[in-house]
């Protein structure tokens, strides 16, 4: 049953000669990669409002400045990230970036910032476009987090089946929400230039009294946020049809492209229609409102919208796996993220993403104001790191037109560290966690790489000088009374050596003599060992019974404990029987030189 349910969640598994059919176009790639940083022109730009607003309404047009001001950032990142994809292009992006060039724990600290990030995104774009529907149905409000709890499950198992299928479904969304905006973005110029901007609006350079740059330092560093993303396609290199790296790097320019346009045309409709942002309804949905109305074409955007919002999380599950993958491959993870499911994705990984961003949502309640800055400094920090790792490979390499390169990356990392300097100062008391649980993961990371070192050390094998050892073979089998499923065994154990020894631990007396007596009749050719328990514990009279065998016949002899056990024919069967052998054997996992072995017997009704 349980088979049959995954199948009709996932599809039928895929051969692994199947994996070049699951490679993204350029336009497919477009969507799945791009759509993290495509749906930040949501929320960007109202996180600039937000803050300036602390200044009066007057302050509203360094909104303006402050969105050229991330333009330049995005143009540099662009730039910058196109130089890792030729540099590396087996993605990994900061993660490998950083670890080729500045060292393992600087590594880990990009790899461990954007595993963070990652998640931060699936549960912030979800709470986002919560937002979006909300803002147009409020009746909605107070159910925001199971809303975001339910496009978190959708995602997770659309991943589930496959990158290629989840690129074909999130394809049309992602580009009718391009196509959106931009009718939105041409429809919005056009109504200000027939009628004029808004009279109410403060005019570009009015002086304002109470704006300091902190609070200029704290806008810009908000409308950052919608840079957030722009990393996913240098860490996903392997994704792409061949020729990989060349793919790559023509869709991150799309991106960037489309992701210019969108940002600063949404930020100037916001300043000439005089919008400040509002708790229960969001700038592009007064946007819209203000240029359409509440009509068809308000609901299809603000529906795009949400809907973009929502597969903004799809870019995680794009990169997410694939990272830790890398980190996994390094020994820094568990190896089960290295393993693809029947539709070979990084299953694993998939799952483990999409349960801690539902618990994301849960902890904060939805609030996407309250995630957004965890979310931007996530990311920040890896940029730092990615740019400063391309400086140092600049100078170590020296490859034709390194300095150009080296120029860029300078400015790249320079801007960034600037970024995560103004994120810690100006919002420290929203941020602090991150210095807390970052210090925890690369903790983590150590100790599962030692782990797994330690594993190795003790399992390898040296093949000139030790080789197998021979020795004889005592097998113990538990039992409970003479019924089919202990002759079952009897007879395996008898199969494999004559060295057989039954154990019954006893109660009471009366059933101690009852079966010894039972168990003369039926000579099976196996001496009964007989053990009194006076507080009816049948592991512990067992469990030193097995240790004192294990010390007498050590050195000649392999103890194997055989167990009998039943296997019902339906498995609400289990919780009429008390799975005594389930115990036993979860017990003796814990003996050093004993073997554990269990021989079922099916029940027929």
């Amino acid at each position: 049953m349980i088979s049959r349910f995954k199948r009709l969640l996932i599809g039928r598994p895929m051969k692994s000669a199947e994996l070049e059919g699951e490679r993204l176009s350029k336009l497919k790639a477009l969507a799945v990669l791009s759509s993290d940083a495509l749906s930040s022109v949501a929320y960007g730009t109202e996180q600039i409002l937000i803050v300036l607003m602390a200044a009066g309404f007057a302050a509203v047009w360094y909104s303006i400045p402050i969105s050229i001001a991330v333009l330049g950032l995005l143009l540099i990142l662009i730039l910058s990230y196109r130089q890792t994809i030729y540099s590396y292009p087996k993605g990994g992006g900061a993660y490998i970036v950083a670890k080729d060039n500045l060292g393992v724990s600087t590594g880990l600290l990009a790899g461990g910032s954007l595993l963070v990030d990652y998640i931060l995104t699936v549960a912030v774009s979800t709470s986002s476009g919560t937002d979006a529907i909300t803002s147009a149905f409020p009746a909605l409000h107070d159910h925001r987090v199971l809303i975001a709890i339910i496009m978190i499950v959708f995602l997770t198992v659309l991943n589930l089946r496959g990158i290629g299928e989840s690129a074909s479904v999130l394809a049309y969304p992602v580009y009718l929400f391009v196509a959106a905006v931009l009718v939105l973005i041409v429809a919005g110029v056009i109504k200000v230039i027939i009628h004029g901007p808004s009279s109410h609006i403060p005019e570009l350079g009015t002086a304002v009294s109470n704006i300091s740059l902190f609070l200029l330092l704290k806008a810009f560093s908000s409308g950052c946020s919608a840079l957030t993303g722009v990393e996913a396609v240098s860490n996903a290199i392997p994704n792409f049809k061949k020729p990989e790296v060349r793919n790559a790097a023509t869709t991150l320019i799309m991106m960037g492209v489309i992701l210019g346009v969108m940002f600063i045309g949404i930020s100037l409709l916001a300043y000439w229609y005089g919008i400040a942002p509002e708790q229960k309804e969001t700038v592009v949905s007064q946007i819209t409102d203000a240029t359409f109305g509440r009509g068809i074409l308000y609901y299809i955007i603000q529906g795009l919208t949400a809907m973009i919002l929502f597969l903004a999380a799809n870019t995680a599950y794009a990169a997410f796996p694939l990272l830790a993958f890398m980190l996994a491959k390094d020994k820094y993870m568990p190896h089960a993220f290295m393993v693809r499911g029947d539709r070979l994705g990084f299953s694993n990984g998939i799952i483990f993403l999409g349960f801690f961003s539902a618990l994301l949502v849960i902890v904060f309640h939805g609030d996407t104001t309250n995630m957004i800055p965890l979310y931007a400094v996530g990311v920040f920090i890896p940029f730092t790191l990615s740019q400063l790792g391309m400086m140092v490979r600049w100078i170590r390499v020296k490859p034709k037109n390194w300095v150009f390169g080296l120029i860029v990356n300078t400015i790249g990392m320079l801007t960034t560290l600037s970024i995560s300097l103004i994120f810690i100062f100006t919002k420290f008391t929203q941020i602090w966690l991150v210095f807390i649980f970052l210090p925890i993961v690369i903790f983590i990371f150590y100790k599962i790489k030692r782990h797994y070192m330690n594993t190795a050390d003790e399992l390898r094998v040296n093949i000139e000088m030790e080789k197998p050892a021979i020795k004889g073979s005592t097998i113990v089998v538990p039992v409970s009374g003479i019924t089919k499923v202990v002759l079952q065994s009897i007879s395996y154990a008898k199969s494999l050596t004559d060295n057989v020894v039954a154990v019954y631990v006893g109660f009471d007396e009366e059933e101690i003599e009852r079966l010894e007596k039972k168990w003369e009749e039926w000579n099976p050719g196996v001496r009964l060992v007989v053990l009194r328990s006076s507080y009816r514990s049948f592991i512990r009279p067992l469990v030193r019974f097995i240790e004192t065998l294990e010390w007498k016949s050590q050195e000649t002899d392999h103890i194997t404990v055989l167990i009998p056990q039943f296997i019902t024919k339906h498995w609400w069967h289990n919780f009429l029987h008390n799975q005594s052998s389930l115990l036993l054997r979860a017990y003796l996992f814990n003996q050093k030189d004993v073997v554990v072995a269990t021989v079922p017997y099916h029940l027929m009704r």
